[in-house]
């Protein structure tokens, strides 16, 4: 459902989350690797996720990618907004450009509730939750190896 772009990109706020403890931040190598992103495609998403005040970056030595309060309380959907657009709420399951109510494709009904549930779950899930289930090691954002 989500493109690959946004799929990196709440993997990367949830790890960032998840390690924002007094101040400490998070290298792009370090997230990469805790994600299983590629570097060069996840910078430019953390660029994207920056400009929409969704994370914070600080260059230098000691710089990284940090959350304050305010980003850690926003809902996974600023994410995918950010990202994605609103398109997923509002598309074809089938990718047709003329269904409607009125003129619904054969998966219309049963993928209008589905999207529907999915906006309602990302509208209310914080970005902190899902940090301290990664953290607690309740949840994981890569292939644990056997």
């Amino acid at each position: 459902m989500f493109s690959k772009a946004c799929e990196y990109g709440i993997r990367a706020v949830i790890y960032i989350s998840s390690e924002n403890k007094a101040g400490r931040k998070v290298s792009i190598q370090e997230i990469c690797e805790a994600i299983e992103a590629p570097n060069h495609f996840t910078a430019k998403i953390l660029q994207i996720l920056s400009r929409n005040r969704i994370v914070n970056s600080q260059k230098g030595v000691h710089g990284g990618f940090y959350l304050d309060k305010f980003q850690s309380d926003l809902k996974l959907i600023s994410i995918v907004e950010a990202i994605d657009g609103r398109a997923l709420f509002t598309g074809c399951g089938l990718g047709l450009k003329q269904c409607s109510e009125k003129e619904p494709c054969p998966i219309h009904d049963k993928f209008k509730s589905i999207r529907n549930a999915l906006k309602n779950m990302l509208e209310q899930t914080t970005i902190e939750e899902l940090g301290k289930k990664l953290k607690t090691g309740k949840s994981v954002l890569k292939t644990l190896e056997e």
